[in-house]
C-alpha cells in the first residue's frame, strides 16, 4: 500500500455484553498527525481513552461510528451482527478508503463495495488506525450505556456497561431482561424462564 493511501481501521466494541448494541467505528488517521499513545481501548483507562477518542475525531481525515441493536443481534448471532456494524461505519466514512484493516480474523463483507481488506488478529495493539477504532468504539459505546442507564434503572448498566458481572446477573434473575438485552444470550434466555 502506497504511502498516500486511505487506510481504514475497523474494531468493534461490545460483543461481550448482555445488553445493548454492539459499536463499531472505522477510521483514516492522517499520516501527517500522528497520535501518541493509540492502543488497544481494552488496556487503556478510561480517561485516557476519553482524551485519545477527542484528539482521534479532531485529527483523523476520517471516522465514523455505527452499529447493531440487541434487536439485530438476536436475529442474526452477534458474530454477523458485528460484521455488519462494521460495514456500516465504513459505509458512513465521508471519504473511500482505498483499503480496510479490520481487527480480528473476520472481515465484513467488502466485495460488493470494491475494497480490499485485510483482517489482523491483534490489530488493535498493532495498527494504529485499529487502535483508533478501537478506541473510537469503546468510549461511543460505554457513553451510549451511560445514557441507557438512565432508561432502565435496577441494571447499573452505566457501571458494568452491560457486561455479565454478578450484579448484572443478579437484576436479570430478580428483574427478567429490559427491551435492550440479548435475549439469545443464554443468560437473558434464563431469566426470561
Amino acid at each position: 500500500m502506497s504511502s498516500t493511501a486511505r487506510i481504514a481501521g475497523v474494531d468493534e466494541a461490545g460483543r461481550g455484553p448482555l445488553a445493548g448494541p454492539v459499536v463499531a467505528s472505522a477510521v483514516i488517521l492522517d499520516p501527517a498527525r500522528p497520535i501518541e499513545g493509540l492502543a488497544d481501548s481494552k488496556q487503556l483507562a478510561a480517561g485516557v481513552r476519553e482524551r485519545l477518542a477527542l484528539l482521534i475525531r479532531e485529527s483523523a481525515i476520517a471516522w465514523a461510528i455505527a452499529w447493531a441493536d440487541p434487536c439485530e443481534i438476536d436475529r442474526l448471532n452477534i458474530l454477523e451482527a458485528t460484521l455488519l456494524a462494521m460495514r456500516r461505519a465504513l459505509l458512513r466514512l465521508p471519504l473511500r478508503p482505498s483499503a480496510v484493516l479490520v481487527d480480528g480474523n473476520r472481515l465484513p463483507r467488502l466485495a460488493d463495495l470494491g475494497l480490499a481488506g485485510r483482517a489482523i488478529v491483534r490489530g488493535d495493539a498493532t495498527e494504529p488506525a485499529i487502535s483508533a477504532a478501537s478506541i473510537l468504539a469503546k468510549t461511543w459505546r460505554d457513553g451510549e450505556m451511560r445514557r441507557l442507564h438512565a432508561c432502565y434503572p435496577g441494571f447499573d448498566l452505566g457501571g458494568h456497561k452491560g457486561y455479565p458481572t454478578a450484579t448484572h446477573l443478579a437484576a436479570l434473575r430478580g428483574r427478567g431482561p429490559s427491551p435492550i438485552h440479548r435475549l439469545s444470550f443464554a443468560p437473558c434466555r434464563r431469566a426470561c424462564a
